[in-house]
């Protein structure tokens, strides 16, 4: 199967903070970021389409929608594009 994707992701493995509606923040891995997403590792599988907030140091939660599950890892996709100047930036701070 080919995946084409509008944005290209970067290689990341950031700590960044989940949420879940009703749930407790988790503290998790996040990989591949991209303006449009990332994967991210839960500690339960989420269900495809469900709502999570993830946040990144220093900047606002983003809500997010879960696309993909799978063993122990989920792709999410923003709400919201993340500003390609923010997206450098957050990459900066990242490494």
């Amino acid at each position: 199967m080919t995946e084409s994707r509008e944005a290209p992701r970067r290689a990341v493995a950031a700590e960044v903070q989940l949420k879940r509606s009703g749930a407790i923040n988790y503290v998790v891995q996040a990989y591949d970021l991209s303006e449009q997403g990332c994967r991210v590792e839960f500690v339960e599988r989420p269900w495809i389409g469900e709502t999570v907030w993830i946040k990144f140091a220093k900047l606002q939660p983003i809500r997010s929608t879960v696309r993909w599950t799978g063993d122990f890892t989920a792709g999410v996709e923003f709400e919201r594009r993340i500003d390609p100047r923010v997206l450098e930036w957050l990459l900066s701070q990242l490494q």
